[in-house]
């Protein structure tokens, strides 16, 4: 596994799109500096970017990865090697790219202005960290849609339609849900709605940690009392870390069982 996982890793590297993922960041990062100069402010700034771009980023490549290696799978399929091996590795070997390349794109810019010495540096660190969790995660879900739809058409669409779910239209839903019961105590909901949105959830992480809470609306006291400690930073955490073992234990056990 380590070897294919090796394979992808530079493979992917090696791409257009990695460079072109790459500079983007770059290039963005950059200008944030060049606009507004205060480290803060640009990592407020990259937030909402990271949020929606991670996660789109992490579905594409990861549905497009699949099927475009689909030849290379076939012919690791026909050697004595574990399929679980083959599919994980592979998507670890895309998660740890998209990361690389994440990291890349963002640290270089604030390691040019000085994030080392600067007392913003744990803000600066919990974005990396949101950013590596959900390209982890969302290539995970990516994988698993696209291993379980041989059709290409029909796991593009899967896989946008999830990514769509999480980032716009869950926090509809949630929304609609407390304006009908807004009679009703919803800490606890709130609490818990935000679990199970590993955006949300990274968002909550990262304006807890800019202590910028009240940002949140209507929950944001709540949250705060739930999550400011740090038990919650810490339940916080590993929930993101569920979200990213529950798909790759689903694409172990599909490719274990699936007839290729």
């Amino acid at each position: 596994m380590l070897k294919i996982l090796k394979y992808s890793f530079f493979d992917l590297m090696r791409s257009r799109w990695a460079y072109i993922y790459t500079a983007f960041f770059l290039l963005f990062t950059l200008s944030l500096f060049w606009l507004s100069g205060g480290l803060s402010k640009v990592i407020i700034s990259l937030m909402n970017v990271i949020l929606v771009l991670a996660p789109l980023i992490a579905t594409m490549f990861g549905v497009m990865y699949y099927y475009n290696s689909r030849e290379f799978s076939e012919l690791l399929l026909s050697q004595p090697i574990r399929r679980t091996h083959i599919f994980l590795g592979q998507y670890l070997g895309l998660a740890l790219s998209l990361s690389a390349s994440l990291l890349l794109g963002v640290g270089l810019p604030f390691a040019l202005y000085g994030i080392f010495g600067s007392p913003e540096i744990w803000n600066f660190m919990m974005l990396l960290v949101v950013g590596i969790f959900l390209s982890f995660i969302f290539s995970a879900i990516a994988f698993f849609i696209a291993l379980r739809n041989e059709n290409r058409i029909k796991g593009f669409g899967l896989a946008i339609l999830v990514w769509l779910f999480f980032a716009v239209i869950y926090d509809g839903i949630f929304l609609l849900a407390l304006s009908l019961f807004s009679d009703y105590p919803l800490e606890n909901l709130a609490i818990g709605a935000s679990m199970f949105n590993p955006i949300d959830l990274s968002r909550v992480l990262i304006l807890l940690k800019l202590d910028i809470s009240a940002l949140m609306g209507y929950t944001g006291a709540v949250i705060q009392k739930f999550l400011g400690a740090a038990p919650g930073m810490v339940v916080s955490l590993a929930v993101l870390s569920a979200w990213v073992l529950l798909p790759a234990l689903g694409i172990r056990r599909l490719a274990a069982r699936k007839d290729f």
